[in-house]
């Protein structure tokens, strides 16, 4: 499975963002071609975020993973989800993602072939909503239980969040700070293609973004239990295969008890 099943959360979006760069397609690699040489940086702790444009042309590190498709408005999957879609372009949020990209930047995830990069978000206007609620006595009762399947492969698992219409609609919640791109390496993505009947495609980049997710602070979040289940169950029910360790259990059991998303 790709990433936490953690939903990711903004609504209506405005039309797409336009970034001051070209990109030329040779084969299967696309090279970003930018005419400002500057760039600057938001130093936070041991950590370097991103936050504008650098001189590139290289070939591309990260490219949006079809799995994530879906959070992107033009794509006609976004229509059904529950989570956070962007106006722009997947082609532009890619050129901008592999402009800020930088390999000492990675964190690592819950397995190996797991990481993660975190981007100031600065070019999504007001797409990315932070999408996690702190439950209170005065909005426990607003609390829904759902089964979701992500796409028709994926084993349905019980969820819970708060419908968005009941907290207030899109404008009660706050612009993100950041963006957490989640990737996966090239190797295993093909693996749970395989694992799941899927093709493999042509595309070489190393690392797929497979989950976008809008918050307010530069770390990742503790990934939701019951995803962490379903990952342990293995790719063919759309789970990574990666085994349960108690202790990441426990701590996303600390925060996932407390907190609940809207969707």
């Amino acid at each position: 499975m790709r990433g936490p099943s953690v939903l990711l959360w903004a609504f209506q979006v405005p039309p797409a963002i336009r970034h001051p760069f070209t990109t030329t397609r040779t084969g299967a690699s696309t090279r970003l071609c930018t005419s400002s040489p500057s760039f600057r940086t938001a130093s936070h702790g041991k950590r370097t975020i991103m936050s504008a444009t650098s001189d590139a042309s290289t070939t591309k590190q990260l490219v949006v993973d079809p799995f994530c498709f879906r959070q992107f408005q033009e794509q006609e999957a976004s229509k059904s989800y529950g989570g956070t879609v962007f106006g722009i372009s997947i082609e532009d949020f890619e050129a901008i993602a592999n402009e800020r990209y930088e390999e000492s930047n990675l964190q690592d995830g819950y397995a190996p072939f797991c990481k993660h990069i975190f981007l100031v978000n600065d070019f999504t206007n007001e797409d990315a909503r932070v999408n996690v609620l702190p439950i209170t006595k005065e909005n426990e009762h607003l609390l829904r239980t759902h089964y979701e399947a992500r796409n028709e492969k994926e084993l349905p698992v019980l969820q819970r969040s708060f419908p968005l219409e009941a907290v207030g609609g899109t404008e009660k919640l706050p612009v993100a700070k950041y963006l957490d791109l989640i990737l996966y390496s090239r190797e295993q993505i093909r693996k749970e293609n395989e694992a799941m009947d899927k093709e493999a495609g042509e595309e070489t980049a190393p690392w797929g973004i497979v989950s976008i997710k809008a918050q307010d602070v530069d770390k990742e979040l503790p990934m939701n239990p019951i995803t962490q289940m379903r990952n342990a169950l293995g790719k063919e029910q759309g789970g990574s295969g990666i085994p349960l360790e108690r202790e990441a259990y426990m701590e996303s059991v600390d925060y996932w008890k407390n907190n609940a998303v809207v969707s």
